[in-house]
């Protein structure tokens, strides 16, 4: 294919407002750990309190973004990828916007729960639609190409959550949410999923899953490698502020600067393995190496003494990049399923492993009750990068795979 074909099918209207849904992810999952300690505060919650009540919050949140996982992905796979992209982002948009005037913890958190139940479709569908639309030897730059677009979202949540009013910035939120609404009404649905017409196929059959041995096995192994990087964002990042006297840092940290760090972090790996992954021809090489690189970052963090804050926000920033095989991650969920069920899985998939966060949390806070901080840190994340490495070994490598069959 002749180089500008290449670039002119990369970044073609549909993959770059497609994009733009993992631009709204990135923003609102970082702008609740930048805004959670002076919301918190705002709605009175003793400073004592605000890690069992954060966690609380990312809980709902991540409940919200479990069950839209199967709720958007069934839809995408039954009524198309745009169903989704539409329908999820009006749903987020709203939340947001209500979330601007919550008065109560409860009430923060069912809109934290509706915000995730909306935001849950938003990378899945994306990158199924992306994945679809590409040529077999570009998907992996069409990937690179989501996770760059993902970077506008830190940079923006960054600067919003830094410098703006917590409510006016979940008031920004559900408003750009809006303008990607109305965006989005240029592009087209995929035409492997308009050309399904294979008779008695089913489309978005969520059970079929857990019905076929194999099947269900592949499933798993696609959400138990995911799991390593909502360990270190849910329990490293989100809460460094009450590691840093643990771990004896010498001065304060910043939990805006260390979630900004991390989340660049990611957006820079996520593009950097999309590349690695297009060029060295194999997904799961480059998904194992990142694994390899944030264990080391885990080991450093959970090991290390005397830290300074700047020390703290460049392990952040290196977690944050070894974290970054996210958008292969969904990448490889999407192209190991048929197209009658590419959608179900490439949107639950990543939201099973976000809606992990409640085990992985609650198993955190429980061990650090009875056992502290650091051991329970360990426990957990030992567990949970156990668990990938042995799923990554047992997956196959999809690149360069034709999508064009059913399961």
């Amino acid at each position: 294919m002749p180089k500008h074909t290449k670039v002119r099918g990369i970044f073609n209207l549909t993959v770059l407002v497609a994009s733009l849904g993992y631009f709204v992810d990135m923003f609102d999952l970082l702008l609740f750990p930048i805004v959670r300690q002076p919301s918190l505060s705002a709605l009175g919650v003793a400073a004592q309190d605000q890690v069992r009540v954060g966690a609380y919050l990312l809980n709902w949140q991540m409940a919200g973004m479990l069950l839209g996982g199967i709720l958007w992905g069934i839809l995408g796979d039954k009524k198309g990828r745009l169903s989704t992209l539409f329908g999820s982002i009006a749903l987020y948009s709203f939340a947001n916007i209500a979330n601007a005037y919550v008065q109560s913890i409860p009430a923060y958190a069912l809109w934290r729960f509706l915000a995730g139940l909306g935001l849950a479709g938003e990378l899945g569908a994306a990158i199924t639609l992306v994945s679809e639309i590409l040529p077999k030897d570009l998907r992996g730059y069409g990937t690179a190409l989501v996770a760059a677009v993902g970077v506008f979202g830190t940079v923006t949540a960054a600067l919003v959550g830094k410098y703006i009013p917590w409510r006016q910035a979940y008031l920004l939120g559900g408003f750009l949410g809006v303008a990607l609404f109305f965006l989005r009404a240029g592009i087209r649905e995929s035409l492997l999923f308009t050309n399904l017409s294979h008779e008695g196929v089913k489309k978005g059959d969520f059970l079929s899953l857990f019905t076929h041995k194999e099947r269900l096995m592949r499933y798993a192994r696609c959400i138990l490698i995911g799991l390593p990087m909502w360990f270190i964002v849910g329990i490293l990042v989100i809460f460094i502020p009450e590691f840093a006297p643990v771990l004896e840092v010498s001065g304060k940290v910043d939990p805006a600067i260390a979630v900004a760090c991390c989340y660049s972090g990611i957006t820079v790996g996520s593009l950097l393995s999309g590349f690695l992954s297009q060029i060295w021809g194999t997904r799961t090489k480059v998904i194992g190496l990142f694994m390899g690189m944030a264990f080391l970052g885990m080991v450093i963090i959970l090991l290390g003494r005397g830290f300074t804050p700047l020390m703290i926000y460049a392990v952040m920033t290196w977690l944050g990049l070894a974290s970054g095989y996210w958008a292969v991650f969904v990448t490889v969920a999407a192209e190991q399923f048929g197209t009658n069920l590419r959608a179900t899985v490439a949107t639950t998939v990543p939201n099973f492993v976000r809606g992990s966060v409640v085990l992985i949390t609650n198993s955190f806070l429980l061990l650090k009750t009875s056992l502290g901080m650091l051991p329970g840190a360990w426990i957990v994340g030992l567990v949970c990068f156990a668990l990938a490495l042995t799923s990554l070994l047992g997956l196959k490598d999809t690149h360069g795979r034709d999508l064009d069959f059913v399961e």
